[in-house]
Parts: C-alpha cells; sequence; structure tokens
C-alpha cells in the first residue's frame, strides 16, 4: 500500500508541487526621485509669486519657478552681461524647457507669470508712439524731396544736370538713412528662423519666445523648410554675431543676438528633438535648461489657496521696473563679481571640471555639462538684478546671490540627467510602466491580451499590437509569464 502511494513520486520535479518557481523580477528602470525646484534661490518678491502660482493653479512650482527664470531673462536679455573672469563675458539669456503633460494648467501659469511683460510691452508701444510718427513722416516727407529733386535733374539742361544730380544723391542718401523705429516687442510665439532674425533686427538684437506649446521645435526641425535649421537659435544662445543676406530683402545684421526661450511641452516632445538632425551634435540640445516635473494631477486641491494682491501687485511692479528700467539701455550693463562670488563659482567650476571627465557622473551628458558654469553665472546676473533692479551695475554681484545660483544649477543638472536618459531610452521602457502599473492599481492576477488592451488608455495604446513590446519587456524580466 505504501509502495502504491510513493510511485513515481521521486520523478517529480518542485515545479510539479508547487508550480513554476517565481524568481524576483528584475526592476525596470524608473523615473528617479528629481528634486523639486528650489524656490528658496529667488529672490524673496519673485520666490513669493512662484510659490502663490503654484498653489493657486496646483501645478509643480517647478513650472512658475523655470518661468519666473525666463521672464526675467526676457527683461535683461541683450541689456546685461555677466563679467565672469578676465575675458570670460556671459549674456543673461536663458533657453528653458519644462516638461508636463497636458491637464497640467500651462498656460494658466503662462499667463500669470508673464502678464507684466505684455503690460510693459504694450506702454513701450505706446510711449514710443509720437517718435515712430515723427521718423514716418520724416522718411516720408524726405522720400519725396529726394525724388523731386531726381525728377529736376532729370529734367535739368546739360550745364546744370551735374550740381542738381549730385543733389539728389545727397537727399537719397539722407532719407535712406532714415530709420523708422519698429513698434517695441518683448515677447514672441510662433515664430520661422526668419521672422527671428527680422525680430532681432528690429529689436536692437533682443527676443524671447515664450509659449505653454512645443511649436517652435517643429519649427526648428523644418516644418515649413522641410529641411532643420537652427543657425538662428544657436547664435541667439551665444551671442555670436548674426548677418543674413536674402535676395530682395535688405542685409540683416545684429551684433550680439540675445534670445531667451522659456518653453513648456509634452513629455515626449523632449523624446523627439533628440531625433533632430543635428540638434544633439551642432550643441542645441546642450544649450536647453530643462526641468520635468512630476504632475500633480489626481491629487490636486480643489480649494487652494489664491494669490494674494500685495503679491501679484510686488511682482509686477518688480518685474515691469525692471522691464522698463532695462528697456532703454543701448550698450549693456556689465556685472562683475564680488571676489567671495568669484570664489564660490571657481568652486562650483572645479566640481563639474572633477566630474565631467571619463567615467564620471557628468559624462554621459558632457556636452550639456559643459555649459552648465556658464548658465550659473547667467543665472547669477538674472538673480542680482531682481535683487537690485535700480543699481545692479553699480554693485558686484555677491556671494549669496552665487550660491542660491549654484543651487540651480543642481537642480538643472538632475533634471538634464533624467531627460537625456529619456531622449535614449528604448520607447517599450515607458509603454511597460503604464502596462505594470495598471496591473499593481487593478491587483490583476491573470489576464488575456485582450482583457488587458480594453482596460488600457487608447491613446497609449492605439492597437492590441502596441502591447507586444511592452509584453515581451515585462516578460523578459520576470514581472508576467
Amino acid at each position: 500500500m505504501s509502495e502504491d502511494l510513493w510511485a513515481g513520486f521521486d520523478q517529480l520535479t518542485p515545479e510539479d508541487v508547487t508550480g513554476l518557481a517565481w524568481d524576483a523580477p528584475i526592476p525596470l528602470t524608473t523615473r528617479p526621485d528629481l528634486p523639486t525646484f528650489p524656490v528658496d534661490a529667488l529672490p524673496a518678491w519673485l520666490g513669493a509669486m512662484v510659490a502663490a502660482v503654484a498653489e493657486e493653479t496646483q501645478t509643480p512650482a517647478d513650472l512658475a519657478g523655470c518661468l519666473s527664470l525666463a521672464v526675467l531673462a526676457t527683461t535683461a536679455g541683450g541689456r546685461a552681461v555677466v563679467c565672469v573672469r578676465g575675458r570670460w563675458r556671459e549674456p543673461v539669456n536663458l533657453y528653458i524647457a519644462v516638461a508636463l503633460d497636458p491637464g497640467n494648467r500651462k498656460s494658466a501659469v503662462f499667463s500669470l507669470m508673464t502678464e507684466p511683460l505684455l503690460v510693459v510691452e504694450k506702454l513701450l508701444v505706446e510711449q514710443s508712439a509720437s517718435v515712430r510718427a515723427e521718423a514716418e513722416t520724416t522718411a516720408k516727407l524726405a522720400k519725396a524731396v529726394a525724388d523731386k529733386a531726381a525728377a529736376k535733374a532729370a529734367n535739368a539742361e546739360p550745364a546744370a544736370r551735374d550740381q542738381l544730380t549730385a543733389d539728389a544723391i545727397a537727399l537719397a542718401q539722407a532719407a535712406e538713412e532714415i530709420r523708422v523705429p519698429a513698434k517695441p516687442q518683448l515677447v514672441a510665439d510662433d515664430v520661422t528662423p526668419e521672422s527671428l532674425a527680422m525680430l532681432l533686427t528690429e529689436q536692437e538684437g533682443r527676443i524671447s519666445v515664450l509659449s505653454p506649446e512645443s511649436g517652435i521645435f517643429d519649427i526648428i526641425a523644418g516644418r515649413y523648410s522641410g529641411a532643420p535649421n537652427m543657425e538662428i537659435f544657436l547664435k541667439g544662445h551665444a551671442g555670436d554675431m548674426v548677418r543674413v543676406n536674402r535676395q530682395g530683402r535688405d542685409a540683416q545684421h545684429i551684433e550680439h543676438p540675445a534670445v531667451t526661450m522659456g518653453l513648456a511641452v509634452q513629455p515626449e516632445v523632449l523624446e523627439s528633438i533628440g531625433q533632430i538632425k543635428g540638434a544633439d551634435g551642432r550643441g542645441l540640445l546642450a544649450r536647453f535648461l530643462y526641468a520635468q516635473p512630476e504632475s500633480l494631477v489626481g491629487r490636486r486641491n480643489l480649494v487652494p489657496d489664491l494669490i494674494r494682491a500685495e503679491v501679484a501687485e510686488a511682482y509686477a511692479q518688480r518685474l515691469g521696473g525692471l522691464a522698463m528700467g532695462m528697456a532703454g539701455w543701448t550698450d549693456p550693463a556689465l556685472l562683475t563679481l564680488s571676489p567671495e562670488a568669484d570664489a564660490v563659482l571657481l568652486a562650483y567650476q572645479k566640481v563639474t571640471e572633477a566630474r565631467i571627465g571619463k567615467g564620471g557622473p557628468l559624462a554621459p551628458i558632457v556636452k550639456w555639462a559643459s555649459k552648465r558654469d556658464g548658465a550659473v553665472a547667467r543665472i547669477a546676473g538674472l538673480l542680482h538684478l531682481a535683487s537690485h533692479p535700480n543699481q545692479a551695475w553699480q554693485r558686484p554681484i555677491e556671494a549669496p546671490t552665487m550660491a542660491a545660483a549654484t543651487m540651480l544649477g543642481e537642480y538643472f543638472t538632475a533634471h538634464a540627467h533624467h531627460v537625456f536618459d529619456a531622449m535614449g531610452a528604448d520607447p517599450a521602457q515607458e509603454a511597460a510602466h503604464t502596462v505594470l502599473t495598471h496591473i499593481h492599481d487593478t491587483r490583476i492576477t491573470g489576464f488575456t491580451k485582450r482583457e488587458l488592451f480594453r482596460g488600457l488608455p487608447r491613446g497609449d495604446f492605439p492597437a492590441i499590437a502596441d502591447l507586444d513590446p511592452a509584453l515581451a519587456l515585462l516578460e523578459e524580466h520576470g514581472w508576467i509569464r
């Protein structure tokens, strides 16, 4: 009897008794815990507005915080330069891109943070109206006089023609030299490279592109031209001379262009710009400061504190005053460093240099990291201007301001690591995360492929075949079988 009971048992495997062994799954690459925007690094009046906007709109402080730097750069870009050390100069314009999914009220935050700039822009247009009208009238009259002199010379007797021709030429040259100022403009949105060059010419070498959409990247990628066109964006960040000669148009020459960009885009846009031909090799990607905060959607406070009137008024007055004060500068204000601030920046440079070499933590983003010290100097200049709007050029940038700029530099470094990792990541990673999250949330222990497909968002998986790469990756890592 006992022999029958145990017959064949020695041929059984453990899996026959307990089922297939399930080893611990290999973790998928997960989103790192990225730092939040260091609001305390901003001047009090600016930090108060950033915190208040983030609270009222229930958005990450990163969005309003990054925009606060972009609006500061809009007021001062092309009007101030940080004299770092020796001949090292950094303009104070910035390129910033914040990645957030749709539904995060990006437009509302943009409106609140940029409104004072648009008020100043309107005021500058009104103030310049009489000057522009006078110049237009003068130009018309001068051209009419020159045309009349040319006609008189053409009909003159041979004896008087030479002198009348000389007079007509002189009048024509004088009419040609009269310049009618363009309407002042601080902010642009959907601009082509050609129109950006024209705006820079008209606006004395500076313009800002602030947008809650990603259209500018489509334009850079060649939406209208059919090929990437990034020359003006490369030079507009560095301040390198731009000279554009096009048939049928006057030559455009900008000695030191200063373009500022503050953009809010969807996360997949940041991944796609890495595919723009030449964007990495020519350094466009390395010019941006990136932020990809975690969305608050699904856990927002539906009755948040509203922006206090005194906070909004202080923001409008300080930002508007800075914009108006810097608008009149032709030669840029020179911002110097105190010896202590220079020591802080030098220490930061040593850290960068130690980490940027082969095998160092900054080596994977070496192109971006090569520009981070300059970006910190630019940010320090902006914080200095925001702290001393009426006398920033009369006093040096102090050590606490430079230390605050390095805090922001570390914030942007952590986010740059994440963004550049995402640019080179396997697309199946994100899809696998979505599927695994769904499995955890629904607590299912088994499913068919069709059952899983029905429970997932169509925006992520339009067709059932789109599940295959994610399921293969999850199976490979031991999460499903």
